[in-house]
């Protein structure tokens, strides 16, 4: 049986890392996984098996994105192919596997920017105060669902790691950990907190009928597998709910969480105060908020202003 390439085993155990020292999460990992892969792929096409890694130079990593382009893939996802490689160059030179990261000689592509779509508060509240009607397949989780993306902010993948020794009854908080395996304790507000109290027996009689025992905070309605929800299934309650309640085709959970923080900014809430709740370790990625609120200004002086017309 023949070794893998040196590229490849370099990839392996980078993806390794990842998981057991960074704590990167399971998406994280499987995009890793694939673009590092991918771009391996190109270079043992290319260059051949032996091919040392240490000899990879900023050229070759440009001719593997013209590639991607040429594929047809968009800048965004060509971009991503780029941040990856970036990561595995720059731990592969933490280790000494090279002298220096031709990665960061390569321009990221240019991407418009979009700034996301956020329901209005009315909205929000009008979604999320129905979702106890025949939109939701279990109406008491799918609530508790609701309530704490938007009302706490918290990412989808947060959400469904919740264990049920997360609610900090006493402090009125929930412990979440995000990403990087980072620790923070976020609000419970007393409706979210009304939410999970009308939850949790449902919870508690389904396990016991389906025979099952699990940490899980949110479980799914069959109990399949260990019981724990899926940020897929978050993702499919999310839209259905949402569109039944008129809101946009394209909401899905991290449109709650951007209302969370919008929404705070709007009513005065402290950028700071903001950043610590969503987790961000950089406040220019909250400072996107402000940009869509300035945005949202500018939408309705174009619609309303005499002189704008």
């Amino acid at each position: 049986m023949s070794a893998k390439p040196e590229i490849v085993a370099r990839a392996d155990e980078f993806l390794s890392a990842l998981a057991n020292e960074r704590g990167a999460s399971a998406h994280t990992l499987r995009a890793y996984d694939r673009e590092l892969h991918n771009f391996a792929a190109f270079m043992v096409a290319k260059l051949g098996a032996k091919y040392p890694v240490r000899k990879i130079e900023h050229q070759q990593i440009r001719a593997y994105l013209s590639e991607l382009y040429g594929r047809g893939l968009s800048k965004a996802s060509t971009a991503r192919a780029l941040a990856a490689i970036r990561s595995w160059f720059k731990w592969l030179a933490r280790r000494g596997y090279v002298e220096q990261n031709p990665a960061r000689l390569v321009a990221t592509p240019k991407l418009p920017k979009h700034l996301p779509r956020v329901p209005t508060i009315e909205q929000m509240n009008r979604a999320v105060d129905a979702v106890a009607d025949e939109a939701a397949a279990w109406p008491d989780r799918d609530r508790v669902i609701f309530e704490l993306l938007y009302g706490c902010g918290i990412r989808n993948a947060e959400l469904v790691g919740l264990d049920l020794r997360d609610i900090h009854w006493a402090n009125e908080a929930i412990l979440v950990r995000g990403k990087g395996r980072k620790e923070r304790h976020v609000p419970l507000g007393d409706v979210a907190a009304q939410a999970l109290r009308a939850y949790l027996p449902e919870r508690a009689a389904r396990l016991v009928a389906a025979g099952k025992s699990t940490d899980a905070l949110l479980v799914n309605a069959r109990m399949r597998g260990e019981g724990r929800l899926t940020t897929r299934s978050v993702g499919r309650i999310v839209k259905r709910i949402a569109v039944a309640h008129g809101l946009t085709a394209d909401v899905h959970p991290h449109t709650l969480r951007h209302a969370f923080g919008t929404h705070m900014l709007e009513e005065g809430a402290d950028l700071r105060a903001i950043q610590e709740l969503l987790g961000h370790e950089r406040l220019s990625t909250t400072q996107r908020y402000t940009q869509l609120t300035v945005g949202q200004v500018a939408e309705v002086y174009d619609r309303t202003h005499p002189r704008a017309k």
